[in-house]
This record gives C-alpha cells, sequence and structure tokens, in this order.
C-alpha cells in the first residue's frame, strides 16, 4: 500500500495584543513549554519555541493534513485561556490577531532552530519589527504595511 511522506517545516511568529511586553520571564518556560504540548496533542512536531516578552517563534514540522491557521488559533486560544485562568497577568493576555508563516527545507533546520533558541540574544540589537519586515522581505511575502502587526514605537 502506498503512503504520504512529506517534510514541510513552517516557522510561526505571533505577537502579544498591542505588541506590549507582557511575557514575564516568572512563566515564559511555562507557557513555552504549554505550547510544545498543544502542538504534539495535535499531532504537529514541535522542533523549537522561543521569543521574547511580545512576541513568539515556533518552528513545527507539519503533516500535509495540517490547517495551519486552525494550529496557530488553538495556540494562541489554549495560551490565553492558560495565561488568564491561572492569573499570570493582569490585565487580561490576548495574543493579536493574525501571524506570520515562512517555510524552511529540511537542509536550513539546524540554523533556524540556533536563531530561534537565541532569540533573547538576537533581540538586543535588532527590534522586532525590523525582524519581521526583514523576514516578509527575505520570503518575498507580498503584504501592506497597514494589515502587519500593530507596532509599539
Amino acid at each position: 500500500m502506498a503512503g504520504t511522506f512529506s517534510q514541510i517545516y513552517i516557522q510561526v511568529i505571533f505577537a502579544v495584543d498591542g505588541r506590549r511586553s507582557l511575557i514575564r520571564p516568572s512563566w515564559e518556560a511555562e507557557l513555552l513549554r504549554y505550547m510544545k504540548g498543544i502542538i504534539s496533542k495535535m499531532g504537529e512536531r514541535p522542533l523549537a519555541i522561543n521569543g521574547e516578552t511580545d512576541h513568539v517563534h515556533i518552528l513545527l514540522g507539519i503533516r500535509p493534513s495540517c490547517c495551519l491557521l486552525d494550529l496557530v488559533r488553538e495556540i494562541k486560544k489554549a495560551t490565553n485561556d492558560h495565561i488568564n485562568s491561572r492569573h499570570l497577568l493582569e490585565p487580561r493576555f490576548q495574543w493579536q490577531e493574525g501571524f506570520g508563516a515562512f517555510s524552511y527545507s529540511h537542509s536550513s533546520l539546524d540554523d533556524v532552530i540556533e536563531y530561534i533558541l537565541n532569540q533573547k540574544e538576537h533581540h538586543r540589537t535588532l527590534f522586532f519589527k525590523e525582524e519581521y519586515q526583514k523576514l516578509l522581505r527575505e520570503f518575498s511575502v507580498d503584504h501592506k504595511e497597514e494589515h502587519l502587526f500593530d507596532w509599539v514605537e
């Protein structure tokens, strides 16, 4: 019997509502583990997860049947509920609408994983807005500036 074989790797990036710096160091590691659990429970492979106080990067290995929109929606919904039900933050926590998604080849995974795991160091010299716009340019993603995240200046 023939099977379906694939290698689909996607980096997903999304931001805190209003791009506020609300992800606290005291519970960030727990949040990232929780995201990993959600992704695994949905049958996909979390390869690297990290971020900053205002955004998150997730590198995924996904099945051809994965609906990325549904996966990201569930990650955001479940983590919103987790943070708010545990009262980890006042006021209520919420992710911004939308996300970025960028595909990678198997040969570039090590570099992407290293990049994601070194987010704290990386953002000492580069703001999130610059990073995100650079990715959009590098991947030739057609976009309108007014449809990007709400940026905090």
